[in-house]
């Protein structure tokens, strides 16, 4: 009896889990993510905060033991390979790079990795500073680009990298940022070619569900969460009176009176997850196994609230409908996250629910033929 895979799950990984000095100074010695997750406090009743780690601990992602650790368990649950967060503000400017750089040289863990470039300015909007920008994003042109592809082609060669067709996958998280999007996939086609690389597999995250992708030199989108799941959800009905009568809904009224972050039912979000698009649209699904990133923001967060299990299987399952006729290379889902504990998605165990969500994706992924 074969066991295949109904799809192939990506989960997006979050390298902040060391200290570097840029960190260190904005935000004190030490800093890492584990410092906002763990001094984390509920805001509201039945508020699940603080979340804490269960298998792997309050890791540190210079120790290679830990790396490993979490490839193994990403394995037996069904995940086909991390999708690093990669940093490049233009000019040769990096950050957090250096556990991405030990598994690139030392060849360990022995488990699939692409790249997801996250071209966007820092600011400190998360932690409370809004208007302060920490490093601007840049796109000097066309010399940076080469620069940028020539940094990422020992990653595309290796053989751990995940490709389509034989084409190394690249994420962009905010290719509209981009000054000519076609520029930079034609161009950094033609540095693959020159390469000896087949081509490269492009895919955006973006909120629009009409943006044509293939013009702009992209092969498929996928969907930013949360930020376009909300202004899905109906609004319940004492909250279209209430605007009518003060121009403010519930959740504004009481975020105002209560300092509370906006809610909004798991259950909800999830029957809204995905837009409907265009037939000639390659759309590849992003599945949330749960948000809240209260530990970054305090009342200025988003909570999507009573995530289980059994609902994330719900959620799953209508992402890999969505690509169950694609063919089998393009098949991909992405998950957000596997450890992005401050705002609160992550595949990794916790305290609370153990390996579950897990347990979930091993479920479903796998299909006896």
């Amino acid at each position: 009896m074969d066991i295949k895979k109904k799809a192939r799950l990506l989960t997006f990984y979050l390298p902040q889990y060391h200290p570097i000095p840029e960190n260190d100074t904005w935000w004190g010695k030490g800093f890492t993510e584990w410092t906002n997750v763990t001094k984390a406090k509920p805001l509201f009743p039945g508020h699940y905060q603080p979340r804490l780690p269960a298998d792997l601990g309050f890791y540190d992602l210079r120790v290679p033991e830990t790396r490993i650790a979490q490839a193994e368990i990403a394995r037996e649950y069904g995940i086909e390979g991390f999708c690093y967060w990669h940093y490049w503000f233009g000019n040769g400017k990096r950050i957090l790079e250096r556990p991405f750089n030990e598994v690139l040289k030392s060849g360990e863990p022995n488990f699939p990795f692409c790249l997801a470039w996250a071209n966007d300015s820092w600011t400190g909007i998360w932690y409370g500073s809004p208007n302060t920008t920490l490093i601007q994003q840049l796109y000097p042109g066309k010399e940076d680009y080469e620069a940028h592809f020539n940094s990422v082609l020992p990653a595309f060669t290796d053989d751990r990298y995940i490709k389509v067709d034989g084409k190394p996958l690249f994420v962009v998280f905010k290719p509209d940022q981009l000054p000519n999007k076609r520029e930079f996939t034609d161009y950094w086609r033609e540095l693959a070619d020159k390469a000896g690389l087949p081509g490269i597999y492009f895919v955006g995250i973006v909120m629009n569900e009409n943006w044509d992708h293939k013009s702009d030199g992209f092969d498929g989108f996928t969907s930013q969460a949360p930020s376009e799941n909300l202004r899905r959800i109906p609004k319940p009905l004492i909250s279209k009176i209430l605007y009518k009568m003060v121009g403010k809904d519930l959740q504004e009224i009481l975020r105002e009176n209560f300092s509370i972050p906006r809610i909004y039912e798991y259950s909800e979000v999830i029957k809204y997850a995905f837009p409907k698009v265009p037939p000639q649209s390659n759309f590849l699904p992003s599945v949330l196994p749960n948000w809240d990133n209260t530990p970054r923001s305090q009342a200025n967060g988003v909570v999507y609230k009573d995530s289980t299990p059994e609902l994330f299987r719900n959620h799953l399952r209508d992402a890999l409908n969505l690509v169950a006729t694609k063919p089998d290379q393009e098949k991909l889902i992405f998950v957000k996250s596997w450890n992005e504990w401050a705002e609160g998605n992550y595949l990794e165990p916790d305290r609370e629910f153990g390996k579950s969500y897990l347990e979930v994706v091993k479920s479903e992924v796998f299909s006896d033929n």
